[in-house]
Parts: C-alpha cells; sequence; structure tokens
C-alpha cells in the first residue's frame, strides 16, 4: 500500500523547499522546516495523514519563539514527553482515523494533512496576513492549533496541563506592540 502523505522532493530533504513553491511563498524558515519535520514524522510512525499534533511536535522542536510561548521549561519537557509517546504507541487509536472536528471547512488542495491540520495551516497565513506580514510563522502556526478544541494538539496539550487560552492570550500579546 503506497503512503497518503505526499513523498518529498530531493529538495526538500534538508528541511527547505525548492524555491517558488507554496511553502517558500507563504512560510517563514522556520515554519516551512516545522511542516517538513511533521510530513516526515507522519511518514515514520505510519500515520494516513499530519495531523494537528504532528505540527505542534515538529513546531516545538523547529521554532524557540512558539516554544518559549507554551510556557515553562518542565511543561515544555511535560508536552515533549507526551509527544514521544504518541509517537511511539499513545496515538495508535488516531491511525485508522481522519482528524476532523466537522467545525471547520474542508481546506482543498493541502494533501496528506488532516483537515483540521490544513485549516490551521491556512489561519496561520490569515493572521500574518491580517499582521500585514507575507508569512506566517510559527507563533502563527500556534495560534491556529489551539484554536479547534477538538484538535488534537489541543488534546496534547491539555494531557502536559497547558491551558490552550493561555496559550492564545500569550501569542496575543506577543504580537502586541512595545510602547
Amino acid at each position: 500500500m503506497q503512503p497518503r502523505i505526499p513523498r518529498q522532493s530531493a529538495g526538500e530533504q534538508g528541511g527547505r523547499r525548492p524555491e517558488g513553491t507554496d511553502l517558500d511563498d507563504r512560510f517563514s524558515a522556520e515554519l516551512a522546516s516545522a511542516v517538513s519535520g511533521a510530513r516526515r514524522r507522519a511518514v515514520r510512525d505510519g500515520d494516513r495523514q499530519i495531523d494537528t499534533a504532528h505540527l505542534l511536535h515538529s513546531l516545538l522542536e523547529c521554532d524557540a519563539e512558539a516554544r518559549a510561548l507554551l510556557g515553562d521549561g518542565p511543561r515544555i519537557a511535560r508536552l515533549l514527553g507526551y509527544l514521544v509517546q504518541r509517537s511511539i504507541g499513545y496515538g495508535l487509536r488516531w491511525q485508522s482515523s481522519v482528524e476532523d472536528s466537522g467545525a471547520v471547512p474542508v481546506v482543498p488542495g493541502v494533501a496528506g494533512f488532516s483537515p483540521l491540520a490544513a485549516a490551521a495551516m491556512e489561519a496561520a497565513c490569515a493572521r500574518a496576513a491580517r499582521r500585514g506580514v507575507a508569512r506566517a510563522c510559527g507563533v502563527d502556526l500556534l495560534a491556529a492549533l489551539v484554536a479547534d478544541p477538538q484538535a488534537r494538539a489541543v488534546e496534547v496539550l491539555a494531557r502536559a496541563a497547558v491551558e490552550p487560552h493561555t496559550v492564545l492570550a500569550r501569542v496575543e500579546s506577543h504580537f502586541e506592540p512595545t510602547p
């Protein structure tokens, strides 16, 4: 059986996509690296699609700014522990299902991503556009990941005692202009 997640091109292997592709146009270098990492993680774990937990896990590894908004060192360690457990068995109940809360419309043209993961990536780009920047960053994706209470990323955060509303408030204050 062929994997449903698109294979990476040779240009993606180092965490960067070839110039002129959508990720280069819409995502910062850190966010493009996190998305590529999530793709590799999903393939390695044998998952059918890249979901919000894959994105969260890779975002924590690739983006220090997003990681800092999640809390202190022990909280991050606990969160990473849950994400690692998920990749070695904790998430087996998710492997045969598609992550979809039914609350978001399906985003067409994002092959290999769960509906919620695709919607989160689109929401990250929309957040960046509202701020007047061309490329979404990891903090934009973090805010989008915590926005849907049905997302697997939110479930993992809850298990690590990280409150999504608190994370969203930190993201909002992160982007406020300093006097």
